[in-house]
């Protein structure tokens, strides 16, 4: 009876540690799709500003268009790549790769998808025991689940500032992209 009282538990434990892992996995799944909706509606909302106004910007202290874009391109990069990936963070005030400088349009725009590939396959790949690790974030201890939603949000934030962009130069952003 002792025998089998402890391998009715262990199953139990199995059972109930395989429900947490689908539900990490289902996680990370509903992550990608959201991931992989935001790259094209960010690449639809990039493609309809005319490059002669990726320099706009609201208000003096406001970002461009297209610094807007690419500090888009480097948080996904140093949420993904180095929060998560663990790879050494660049810093903003001296890169080069998410700076504007003299990229085109279409540069800027390919570094970004680039960019949303490298965090999607990444996180595709992400060890899903993880996601509850915390980690210093701005002094906030953070889980690694937390950094995922983080990013989702900053991307949100920063397209919101590019939409309204869009149509203080006459142009209709382009129909929502759902779930993301």
């Amino acid at each position: 009876m002792k025998h089998f009282l402890s391998i009715t538990t262990i199953f139990f434990l199995a059972l109930s540690s395989a429900q947490v892992l689908a539900q990490d996995d289902k996680f990370i799944e509903d992550y990608i799709e959201r991931l992989e909706n935001s790259k094209t509606y960010m690449s639809l909302v990039a493609q309809l500003m005319p490059e002669e106004h990726y320099n706009y910007k609201a208000s003096p202290e406001s970002l461009t268009f297209a610094q807007n874009l690419l500090h888009i391109g480097y948080a996904m990069d140093w949420h993904s790549q180095s929060l998560l990936g663990g790879r050494e963070a660049r810093t903003w005030q001296t890169d080069t790769i998410y700076k504007v400088a003299n990229k085109s349009k279409s540069e800027m725009i390919t570094l970004v998808e680039n960019t949303f590939d490298d965090a999607i396959n990444l996180i595709k790949n992400f060890d899903t025991d993880e996601l509850n690790d915390e980690l210093d974030y701005f002094g906030l201890q953070r889980s690694k689940r937390q950094i995922l939603l983080l990013l989702s949000d900053h991307i949100t934030h920063h397209r919101g500032q590019m939409l309204v962009y869009l149509r203080l130069n006459g142009l209709v952003p382009p129909r929502y992209v759902l779930f993301q």
